[in-house]
């Protein structure tokens, strides 16, 4: 399951195809580097090609839900940093807004089944531990399934990102379980709201699960070299995750 490795010898600059170029030092893993005296595009002449086969891409999608580092990915496995960090961006990118969570198809389901949901908040960090996201998520009860999430400082303002994120029918219809967290009163209706304490147990579904989230992405374990460098690929990584999580609720 290996690289698809090819050699190919240049003669011109890749950039402009210039044929005057000149040495000009070497690279880190010790190759002649040249650069091209048309344009400032350097380059080696002997260059190693690489084609990922889709196993192992395959696998790499599931070692990002195994809580391995993406340097510990790329010894496992044997692909770059540069082209590891470019495939996490367009596999992040490419998770659906609905995350995957079956969410009720008719009025008949909401009444037969009685929507309810538990929402809580989980604390990480981006780039440094004074940065502090957190991690706002709402599951289904019953299939257990992430039907929101959002990832911003703990406020009100975050509470709302929240609500407006939840499929409608959960907005309308459904009995939201959380702590006595003052925000979640300004957003969920007074009727549809039920602040319990931990002895009540209505929120251990969804600890259980930002537990499961700790254990599973090395980015949210609190004392760790995998911490998350920008916001963005923090968020993508947890909704990935989700993503991954949701359809395994569906096949199970």
């Amino acid at each position: 399951m290996g690289s698809i490795v090819a050699m190919s010898v240049r003669a011109v600059c890749p950039a402009c195809e210039s044929r005057q170029f000149k040495k000009n030092g070497h690279t880190h893993n010790g190759k002649q580097n040249h650069q091209c005296q048309a344009c400032p595009r350097q380059f080696v002449t002997e260059a190693t090609e690489r084609s990922i086969t889709p196993g192992q891409r395959t696998l790499i999608e599931r070692l990002w839900c195994e809580r391995i580092s993406l340097r510990g990915i790329c010894r496992a496995v044997g692909v770059s940093l540069p082209w590891l960090m470019h495939f996490m961006v367009e596999r992040f990118a490419a998770c659906p807004e609905h995350l995957h969570a079956q969410v009720p198809k008719g009025p008949a389901h909401v009444v037969i089944h009685q929507l309810e949901a538990e929402a809580d908040e989980l604390w990480t960090f981006v780039q440094k531990k004074a940065n502090r996201q957190w991690i706002w998520t709402a599951m289904d009860a019953t299939t257990r399934q992430i039907i929101a999430f959002h990832v911003g400082d703990r406020s009100r303002d975050s509470a709302h990102e929240l609500w407006a994120k939840l499929p409608g029918v959960y907005r309308e219809q459904a009995t939201f379980h959380t702590d006595q967290y003052e925000p979640y009163k300004s957003v969920i209706p007074v009727d549809r709201h039920k602040a319990i304490t931990k002895k009540a147990r209505k929120t251990n579904h969804l600890e259980r699960f930002n537990n499961t989230l700790r254990q599973r992405l090395s980015r949210l374990v609190c004392e760790t070299l995998s911490f998350s460098k920008k916001l963005v690929n923090h968020i993508g990584a947890i909704k990935y995750f989700i993503c991954h999580y949701n359809l395994t609720k569906v096949a199970a």
